[in-house]
This record gives C-alpha cells, sequence and structure tokens, in this order.
C-alpha cells in the first residue's frame, strides 16, 4: 500500500478521513476556524473570516461571519460568491467591506455592504488584493495588490498569484523575463462612493505592506525589486499621496513587516526581527514619531521592551493605545503599550492555550482587551476576550460541541482522550536551554517517538490545536509520541537567540533536536529502537539532514524539503535567504552549500525515507525531493517519493492533506513494527 497511486480505498486513509470529519463536520454548515478579525466601532459585533467544509473531498470555503458580544450567536453572511473573507468595518461602523469571488471564481474583489443595503460591487483591480483597511476618515480603502503571476510566501503556499486567462493553446510556453508588469506588488486607494482606484507610489517599487498614514499619506514595507528574495533587504516609507514623494522612515539589517498606525498619523508600529519567511514576522515592537501633520520629518524611533516576548502583531484602539501579541518561550502574550511614555501592560500570557495563525494576533475592543482566535491542542478554536481579567470564552467553534475542551490547568500538562500534552526542555551541547512541547498518549513510556521539526528555521512550536498539527493526535492514538522541539534559530527567545541559527544552518541546531531525543530516551519517555524524523520546509531539510548524519532513525518523512543548497539556490524564487543563512556564496565548491547539503551524503542514510512534495511549490522546488530520491535510490536505500500536482509549499489542502498524512501515518507504522 505504502507505494500505490490511488490509497483511498485503505484502512489508513478511511481512517485519517474519519478523525478530519470529526474535527470539520464536512456538509453540516458548521464554521470550525475563523481569522482576519475586525471589531465594530462600538464593540458590539466581532466579524472574521469563517471557514467551512463541504466535503473531505474539496477545498474548504470561507464565509464572513459576525459575532453578537452580548448574545453570542453568530451570523453567517450569505455568500455572494464561492467564497467571501477580509471583513473590514469602517470606522463610523456603517459599512462593512470585505473580497468575494462573485464575479470570477477565485478572484477575490472588493464589496462594500452600507447599513442594511445590500453589498455593492466596487470595479475590480487587475490583481489579487492581499490586504485592505479603511482611510481614518472611512472614505477610502487602502489595498495591497499583487500582480497576476507575482510570488507567494511560503505560507501563502509558495507557488505563484493567479495568473490572468489568455486565449492561447495548451502548447503555447510560458515565459520568465525576470521583470514583467504582472510580477510586481502596489498599494491603491479606492473611492468607495465613486469607486476610482489610484495607485499609489513609483511603478517600480515593491509593496509588499501598506497601512494609512493619517488621511494624506501611507507607510509601507518597499524593496525596489518584485523577487521575493527581495523582501529580506526590505525597508519601511512613507509616501506622501499628493505628491508622490517618497522618505524613508526605518532601514534595518533585519527585516521588517507588520505596519501599523495610529489613526491620527504620528506615530507608527512596525516589527523589526530576525526572520526567514515573508509575512512570519516575530521580534522587536519599533515605535516611529512619524511627523504628520506637524510639518516636522520624523522623529525619533524607540525599541519597545515588551517584557521578554517577541511581538508578532500590533493594532492600535486609538491614539495613545497601543496593543500587541507575541510569544514567550512557550507563552503566548497579549499587552499594552502607551506610546507617550513607552510603558508596558501585560493584559494576558498563557502557555496552555495560544492563538490561531501561522503566528498569533488580535483585534482591538474599543473599551479595553482584545479579542483572538484561541486555541490548544485539546481546544478546537474559539473566538475569545482577552484583558486582565483573563480568558473568557465567547463562541467555540468546535465541530462537536462536547470537543470543546478549554483546558483550564495552571500546570504545564494537559490531556484529552488518551492523549497527554506537555512542555519540556533540555540542554543543548553548549548549554543552551531548548524548550519543546511533547505529545504523548497517557499512562507509562516508552512509546515510539516521532520529532516533528518546524519550517522556517525561525519560528516556533506552540500548543497548537490537533488540527494543525499533521497526524499527532493519530499516531498518539495507536500509541506513538510526538516531539515539537524550539531550537536555536527559533522565536521566542529573543533576536539573539534566534539569530544564533544564521550562517549555521544543520550546524549546531543538529545537536539540538538529537539532544533533544537523548533526554526522552533517559526519561523513559522515548524507545530509543523505535524513532522517527519529519517536517515542512526548514524541517524537511532538518529531516533528510538528520538521517545522514545519524543512524537512530527507524524512519524519516521530509516534507517539502531542501536536499541540495546549490540547485536550491537557482531554482528557488527565495535564493537571498539560503545565502544569508548558510553566510556563503553559492559558487564555492567547498563551502556550506555543499557542506549542508544532506543528497551530497546519500550514502551515509540508513533511514526507509518518504518525501512529500507539492509540484507547483516555488520555495522548495519538488526537484529538492527529486534530488534526494534518486541519490539514495542509486546508494540502494529505501526510498519513496509523493509528488501531488497541485500542490505548492507544504500540502496543505484537502483532499491532499488526508491522503499526505495517512502516506506519512503508515510510514511510522509500518517501520516501527518492523523493530
Amino acid at each position: 500500500m505504502l507505494n500505490h497511486r490511488d490509497i483511498r480505498s485503505a484502512p489508513i486513509y478511511q481512517e485519517i478521513e474519519r478523525f478530519y470529519e470529526s474535527l470539520y463536520a464536512p456538509g453540516t454548515d458548521a464554521v470550525t476556524d475563523a481569522g482576519e478579525l475586525s471589531v465594530s466601532p462600538d464593540g458590539r459585533l466581532i466579524s472574521f473570516t469563517g471557514t467551512l467544509y463541504t466535503g473531505t473531498t474539496e477545498p474548504p470555503v470561507t464565509r464572513v461571519v459576525s459575532l453578537d458580544r452580548a448574545s453570542r450567536g453568530i451570523e453567517v453572511r450569505q455568500p455572494s460568491g464561492t467564497s467571501d473573507r477580509l471583513p473590514r468595518w469602517s470606522p463610523d461602523g456603517e459599512s462593512l467591506a470585505y473580497l468575494s469571488d462573485a464575479v470570477s471564481r477565485g478572484d477575490f474583489q472588493v464589496f462594500v455592504q452600507h447599513g442594511g443595503a445590500a453589498a455593492r460591487a466596487l470595479p475590480a483591480l487587475d490583481g489579487v488584493i492581499e490586504s485592505m483597511e479603511w482611510s481614518p476618515e472611512g472614505t477610502r480603502l487602502l489595498l495591497g495588490v499583487a500582480g497576476r503571476g507575482a510570488d507567494l510566501a511560503g505560507c501563502q503556499g509558495g507557488a505563484t498569484t493567479l495568473r490572468s486567462e489568455e486565449d492561447v493553446p495548451g502548447w503555447v510556453p510560458t515565459m520568465d523575463t525576470g521583470d514583467a508588469d504582472n510580477l510586481w506588488r502596489h498599494a491603491w486607494i479606492v473611492d468607495v462612493a465613486s469607486g476610482r482606484a489610484t495607485r499609489v507610489g513609483p511603478e517600480r517599487l515593491n509593496v509588499w505592506e501598506s497601512c494609512w498614514l493619517g488621511r494624506a499619506a501611507i507607510a509601507c514595507v518597499v524593496s525596489d525589486s518584485h523577487s521575493e528574495g527581495s523582501w529580506y533587504q526590505a525597508r519601511l516609507v512613507r509616501i506622501e499621496l499628493d505628491t508622490g514623494v517618497v522618505a524613508e522612515l526605518l532601514r534595518s539589517p533585519d527585516q521588517l513587516g507588520v505596519p501599523a498606525a495610529a489613526p491620527r498619523g504620528d506615530r507608527l508600529a512596525v516589527i523589526e526581527a530576525v526572520c526567514s519567511d515573508r509575512m512570519i514576522v516575530a521580534g522587536a515592537l519599533v515605535l516611529i514619531e512619524t511627523g504628520a501633520g506637524t510639518g516636522n520629518g520624523p522623529g525619533t524611533v524607540r525599541r519597545i521592551d515588551t517584557l521578554g516576548a517577541d511581538v508578532t502583531h500590533a493594532a492600535w484602539r486609538r491614539d495613545e493605545a497601543l496593543l500587541y501579541a507575541g510569544i514567550r518561550g512557550l507563552e503566548t502574550v497579549v499587552g499594552e503599550v502607551d506610546p507617550r511614555s513607552g510603558a508596558v501592560r501585560e493584559l494576558w500570557s498563557d502557555r496552555e492555550r495560544t492563538c490561531a495563525g501561522w503566528y498569533p494576533q488580535l483585534a482591538p475592543l474599543p473599551a479595553g482587551g482584545a479579542v483572538i482566535v484561541g486555541e490548544s491542542f485539546t481546544t478546537a478554536p474559539e473566538i475569545a476576550e482577552v484583558d486582565a481579567d483573563g480568558y473568557r470564552v465567547l463562541k467555540s467553534l468546535a465541530a462537536i460541541p462536547s470537543a470543546a475542551t478549554a483546558a483550564t490547568s495552571a500546570t504545564s500538562a494537559t490531556s484529552a482522550a488518551g492523549v497527554a500534552v506537555e512542555s519540556c526542555a533540555w540542554r543543548g551541547r553548549d548549554g543552551l536551554e531548548i524548550q519543546g512541547v511533547l505529545i504523548r498518549p497517557e499512562g507509562r513510556g516508552p512509546w515510539p517517538l516521532v520529532m516533528d521539526i518546524h519550517g522556517g528555521p525561525v519560528w516556533a512550536c506552540r500548543n497548537r490545536w490537533q488540527g494543525r498539527l499533521r497526524g499527532a493526535r493519530v499516531l498518539a492514538n495507536h500509541g506513538i509520541a510526538s516531539l515539537y522541539p524550539n531550537p536555536r534559530g527559533s522565536s521566542g527567545r529573543g533576536a539573539e537567540f534566534a539569530r544564533r541559527v544564521k550562517g549555521d544552518m544543520g550546524g549546531e541546531d543538529t545537536y539540538d533536536y538529537l539532544r533533544g531525543i537523548d533526554s526522552l530516551v533517559e526519561r523513559g519517555i522515548a524507545d530509543p529502537a523505535r524513532l522517527g524524523v519529519t517536517g515542512i520546509s526548514y524541517g524537511g531539510f532538518m529531516s533528510a539532514w538528520l538521517v545522514t548524519q545519524d543512524t537512530r532513525f527507524a524512519a524519516a518523512v521530509p516534507i517539502s524539503p531542501v536536499t541540495d543548497w546549490f540547485s536550491q539556490h537557482r531554482t528557488s524564487q527565495i535564493p537571498y535567504f539560503d545565502s544569508l543563512f548558510l553566510d556563503g556564496a553559492p559558487a564555492a565548491a567547498d563551502g556550506l552549500f555543499f557542506r549542508r547539503s544532506p543528497a551530497m551524503y546519500a550514502d551515509r542514510v540508513r533511514t526507509p525515507v518518504l518525501q512529500l512534495t507539492g509540484a507547483l511549490d516555488q520555495n522548495t522546488p519538488p526537484t529538492q525531493a527529486l534530488e534526494f530520491h534518486r541519490s539514495l535510490l542509486e546508494q540502494g536505500r529505501t526510498s519513496v517519493l509523493a509528488t501531488y500536482p497541485t500542490s505548492g509549499h507544504g500540502i496543505r489542502s484537502f483532499p491532499q492533506v488526508i491522503d499526505a498524512t495517512a502516506r506519512y501515518v503508515a510510514w511510522f507504522l509500518h517501520h516501527f513494527s518492523m523493530r
């Protein structure tokens, strides 16, 4: 079965399908996940993008959902297209803007509903709308628009945006000149009443993110190239709307993201961080006095002490109150900054619960506190309020109400239906503390163990809902534990901790992983004869790398891996990343590009390897997995490669997720049973 192309009739596939059906209740119109929160100015309604599954044989659809804070009832807006998303309340609370693909499936354009009137479509823009924000006076919308052909970040799937349909035969080649007009991202401003759209800024200035800076300017994270790799050197600028003048506000040796300005426009917050992926930013909160409305130029730049938390999102409640979300080790944190003094007040922190999304995000409440999408391994996504008085659930999105088992324990371990979740820590070779999350069957070990390595490398594992952790719950049901480590280079421990992986990918972090396994073996949790390793993206690279460096693993499943840094540099959409994080030249035959490439050491591998990859992936192209696969076969090793023809980076869409999870679980079950 493990080598078959179609495994839908296999018992393990059907088991995985039932598992996902229990989480998402397909066909019941249940809203089972949420994101893109927006709170009405009076604080009465919380609108969000809700996810619904019509079945497990197709991707989910999204709807604009509103939750009444008083009654806690929800209203699912009837779709104007296949999917609606990104609701945004106007400052006066009279209008709700959102995106919909009502005109053309998959092509999301702006709709605005005013009061009880029917939603009105604004004139379509030729591009993919990625962000939307109302102007301070509520008459205009600021849109972030990617060309139809622009690169997508790894967390977006690592492919390209929707290309324009052309009336040409199928055999006509696609073209890549490196400088086509449809590769750029720009900021656009749309007058809601007239529908008139105006592009902001120079034509050859790539705008990655933008926000209003008062009424007369916008702040943008920009670069002079459209390439995904150029984001790593992006800078923060102000663009005046009347003159088009571009003025630099901040340039950093690290990366910048998530700009957010006070309504008055005189203060601007941005996150400065060591990053390996665009849109996955965790670091220092920087506050800039912009001079907007004063006639003066930019003023002071302050880095706010957020009490050890790496900030992942910031939003203004009013001109004098800035809220932030972040992570501190294995804790999720929400706090508030007084921008005048820089004083920080932490509102809520928790090791058991976290926020949905790649990193924690929030939406401020007008009277204080914030709204988040809370979750934990044992708790399905839920809309919750957090403030100095604690955490309050407004609406659970558990498909089955009894599954909404919120963890209330203040200890470091929780459990649900035979599975325990706990935090753990160990020391690297140099004595550095490394942290992780352990998911294990209840009772006494030792158990077979799968180490699941996060991507990035600058990211972090948290106590996330089981629906986001590929196969962890199913493995536990079969008596297998899972370790999610946060080695050096992970977020949540400050910039210097994150910086430890730069120039040394596959170096000292190798031993952080191995010593984590050693610690669990010593504690009697992990069975040393039945160890597995897996991971996505950087985790895919590292799970391929580890089996070339250590023979202890009974099975490995690299997902979307890098296996040859030479060819990765020349075929990926982010070549600057590997030059930055390997701190080397791709033309150097004896450098780290060679010494840290798993494909170069295939002769050392004794572990059976299954690789899963997406054919549309441009972050870690599918040829990376192919190189390792053929290198292993050449050495007579056990290797299987599954390539999903319609998937990008990470294999995240249904039904491919079911198939990939079934193969992943079956691979470990089979090879652990051989020991």
